[in-house]
């Protein structure tokens, strides 16, 4: 099971840190990532890590601005955001994946898990 957590309202240039707790079967974690989804629009790939290793992914409209981290012993993951923008207001979702897929990351499909969802909401 996924736990995200850490939205909220800030205003334009702030910043926010989002939680992703996993528990359960936690060992057969392969890649956590972080996925939105704007109003009227389709979920999409944001950040990624996998499970062993420190290299992140993200998409263009966020480097620099996000970084992603995680704390193995406690099986969380977080998601840092900066400079936030409007067009960052979104719910965000954390989610797994078991197992390599040659799409890598950004595959919605591929994820097997999925949190609740915490929504992001920036203010101009």
């Amino acid at each position: 099971q996924l736990q995200a957590s850490g939205g909220g309202l800030v205003q334009a240039g702030g910043s926010v840190r989002l939680s992703c707790a996993a528990s359960g079967r936690t060992g057969n974690i392969y890649a956590m990532s972080w996925f939105r989804q704007a109003p009227g629009k389709d979920r999409e790939f944001v950040a990624g890590m996998y499970w062993t290793g420190n290299s992140a992914y993200y998409t263009d409209s966020v480097k620099g601005r996000l970084t992603i981290s995680r704390k193995n012993a406690e099986n969380t993951q977080y998601l840092q955001m900066n400079s936030l923008k409007p067009e960052d207001t979104a719910i965000y979702y954390c989610a797994t994946k078991r197992r390599f897929t040659p799409s890598g990351l950004a595959q919605e499909s591929s994820y097997m898990a999925w949190g609740q969802g915490t929504q992001v909401t920036v203010s101009s």
